[in-house]
Parts: C-alpha cells; structure tokens; sequence
C-alpha cells in the first residue's frame, strides 16, 4: 500500500501528471486527474479541489491551457465549467528532436555524457514523447574523446564573462589513440596563455576563438582537444586594441571565412564550379558568394575566405572546380594536385 500523501502535495502531484500525461495533443478532464491522483498517488479528492489547484498554478506563472463551457446545474443556475487541461511547454516535441539529433551527430561529446544529456532532454516532454534515444545505441563507443569537454566550457564560459585570460595544455592524438600535449622546441608540454573572445560550433566541433597572448592575431582550438585549463587572475587584452585582425573580430564573418577554423586573415578568391555543385557552394560559403559568368554547365563564383581553407576546399572538390584567383592559390593547389596524380599514376604494378 501506498502512504497516503499529505493534502499539501496536491498543487504538486497535479503539476507533475500535467508534465507527465499532457500536451496539445493529449488533454486531461478534470475527472481524469482525479482518477490518475488516486491511482498513481493514493489521494483521493473531489473535483472542486482539483479545479481549484489548477487555477492556483495558472495564478502562480504555470502556461496550463483549458477550454471552457457554461451549464445549467441542478439548482438552475448557469456554471461555468473548464476541462481539457494540458501543460504548455517550453519545447515542443520537434524541437527536442532537432535538440537530440544535434546530439547524436556531435563530435565531440562523450558517449556517456551524450546519453545523459539525451534523458534530460526526453526529460522536458511527457511520457508520448518518442525521440529516437535508441540511435545513441549505434553511436562508435570507442572514438577519442575527452571527458573535460564540459568542465572546459564552464572555465570559458567563466573566463569570457569576466574578461580574463585562461591558460592550458593542447593536444594531439598519436597512434596510440591517446591524446598527447604539444611541446615547446625544449621537447617541454606547452602552456598556452590566451585572451578568449567567443566560443562556436562548426562542422560538428566546437571552438575557442580567441587571441594567444603577445600575437595580434586570431586563433582557433578545439575545445575537445584541449585540457587541464585554469582561469588566471590576469585581465584579456581588449580586442580594440589589437592592431592585426583581430582586433576587427566579426564572429559570424569569421565563421564564414574559416570553414575549417585554421585561422588567418580573408582574401577573396574566384574560383570556376560546376553548376551542380552550387548547393554545396552556398552550405559552406553562405548567402555571401557572389555568382557571374553562368552558362549551363559552369559559374564563376567569388567568395572571402581564408587562404589556408580555400586551399583544402579545393582539394576536397577538386573534380568539381577550378580555382582561378588569386595566382598564388592557384599553383600551390596546382602543384599538390600534380603531386596527387602522380601518386595514383604508378600503382606498383607492371
């Protein structure tokens, strides 16, 4: 048997079947709260306790909805009476999905902590809820990660939001599949001291955007590569009063010139493409690529972007394009692609 709950639980015992069994699509009467009260909670209470609860949670900030219908009760006289009740929420089903699926896709989170944050997401819905939490099961459990990803966050977050500088080790993975700190030219782990600006998500990783301490420009690291941080006590460096680019960071132009966060300054390159590939123009560059010179099969397209991203976009679809400024660009893709060609040319076999 269950113990019978004190009369104070009530307003909270009807919150929690609101958050449990309802949404826009799924309603409750007051008689249905009355039954799943008794059932689920050992309290049995009349209907005017229950209507008056309810009215006490929209009274005190709750987002409940109801509709609402006059009759004529025994005595003659008119009453107003209010049935489907269910809990607006802050998320809807849709956008916990796109939450959740967000999560399945990452990078650079850990499976276990990913798995967690899925159930706390499934959390903020109800019980109709169906999210495809069975696809975290087909997630590689054995990918490199890096368990301080959150604490890491949280020092940045920090950091960022008291103007001070932060310090910590960055790392590479060896063929041991472990990940090591880089080293100074004494073969001693670095330390990087930094003056962190912005964190951001691309391609599935998330990055510190920020300046090392003594350079004027921007630099990039990933978060999930990066470990044993500390907040220090010194102040960032203004970014106004950097004298290279950063001190001119535009995070969303930056973002857009750096499509794989190498670093450095925009350029603008020209570059031929094959109309069919305009999708994939536009997904990596944005809505800022400018198109001329169209016929049916090719368009010219220009586009401000890092010289060092430029280069490996270019490999990547170097089937599909033709970089045509500026020089430099041209020949250093030019000589690797030459360099490419012969590789697979001689195949070892006579």
């Amino acid at each position: 048997m269950y113990t019978t709950q004190p009369k104070k639980m009530l307003i909270i015992n009807i919150l929690d079947i609101l958050k449990n069994y309802t949404d826009q699509d799924h309603r409750l009467s007051q008689k249905q709260i009355i039954d799943i009260l008794e059932k689920d909670y050992n309290m049995k209470v009349d209907r005017k306790a229950v209507k008056r609860n309810l009215l006490n949670l929209i009274d005190s900030g709750h987002n409940l909805e109801y509709s609402e219908s006059v009759r004529t009760n025994k005595n003659g006289e008119e009453e107003t009476m209010y049935s489907d009740w269910y809990l607006n929420r802050d998320f809807t089903d849709a956008e916990l999905r796109l939450l959740i699926d967000s999560l399945l896709f990452s990078k650079h989170i850990p499976y276990n902590q990913c798995k967690e944050l899925i159930g706390k997401l499934e959390g903020l819905s109800n019980r109709y809820f169906k999210s495809k939490v069975a696809y975290i099961r087909s997630l590689p459990e054995n990918l490199p990660e890096n368990k301080q990803i959150f604490f890491t966050i949280e020092i940045l977050d920090e950091a960022i939001g008291e103007n001070r500088q932060v310090s910590f080790k960055y790392n590479e993975y060896g063929i041991d599949k472990k990940m090591h700190p880089r080293k100074n030219s004494e073969g001693e782990e670095r330390e990087y001291i930094v003056n962190p600006y912005q964190m951001a998500a691309t391609n599935g990783r998330y990055y510190l955007i920020c300046n090392l301490d003594g350079k004027d420009n921007a630099s990039s690291y990933r978060l999930d590569r990066i470990t044993n941080i500390k907040k220090l006590e010194s102040k960032i460096r203004d970014i106004k009063q950097h004298k290279g680019a950063v001190s001119k960071l535009d995070l969303p132009r930056h973002m857009a010139e750096n499509i794989y966060m190498f670093g450095g300054e925009g350029i603008r390159v020209s570059f031929r493409a094959k109309r069919y590939i305009v999708n994939d123009i536009l997904d990596w560059f944005g809505k800022d690529v400018s198109f001329s010179d169209a016929d049916e099969e090719e368009v010219t397209a220009s586009v401000r972007v890092t010289e060092d991203a430029m280069f490996y976009w270019a490999l990547q679809y170097g089937e599909h394009i033709e970089v045509l400024e500026p020089d430099r660009l041209r020949e250093k893709v030019g000589e690797v692609a030459k360099k490419i060609s012969m590789k697979y040319s001689n195949t070892g076999k006579d």
